[in-house]
């Protein structure tokens, strides 16, 4: 004889569900008590953190201009003039070479070069009266790229610095006085493009 297998299923069945039924449940969250009076700012009272800084001004702003970068807007010749922020070198007699004071004065113009980073610069190399015109031109050369090599050497880029000599014909003093002649053994810095 066969016997039915539906009891034994319905059986199996009915135990699965109470199993199911009656078994853990997942945790229920509690309700948190509201926060004490004071816990939060309040609406009127002041800020604890800084504000974050204003962005910086863009470089073409006017008050940058003027105030940080003073001879932006000035005409070369201005720059050029006895005002110039660019400073002379002056040199011993016969000498093309840079001693202490001058090398302070180079660092100080290549300052300058690097805060007006577009700027060309001629370096002229001038003597005092003493001496031929020849060897005059060519001290006044060497003179010129003695003041450059410097520059270059505190990183100011070798294509905005070009040189000239011009001798003894354009002295910044014309008297014939070791006073004028020191004042004329020079490199002289002109701004030649911006």
């Amino acid at each position: 004889m066969r016997r039915s297998r539906f009891p034994w299923i319905a059986v199996l069945l009915a135990a699965v569900m109470v199993g199911a039924c009656g078994g853990p449940r997942p945790p229920v969250a509690t309700p948190q008590p509201p926060p004490e009076p004071g816990a939060f700012p309040s609406a009127t009272a002041p800020p604890t953190a800084k504000p974050p800084d204003p962005p910086p001004l863009p470089a073409d702003d006017p008050v940058t201009t003027t105030a940080l970068l003073p001879w932006a807007d000035k005409p070369i010749e201005e720059i050029n003039g006895p005002n110039s922020p660019l400073k002379p070198v002056y040199f011993a007699y016969d000498s093309d070479q840079i001693d202490e004071a001058a090398r302070q004065v180079l660092a100080a113009n290549a300052e300058v070069l690097r805060t007006y980073g577009t700027w060309v610069i001629t370096v002229e190399g001038h003597c005092d009266e003493r001496g031929t015109a020849e060897y005059n031109l060519a001290l006044g050369d060497r003179r010129a790229l003695s003041a450059r090599t410097y520059l270059i050497s505190l990183g100011i880029p070798a294509e905005r610095l070009r040189t000239v000599s011009y001798g003894k014909e354009f002295p910044f003093d014309p008297a014939h006085t070791e006073t004028a002649w020191t004042m004329n053994r020079r490199a002289h810095f002109m701004l030649t493009s911006k």
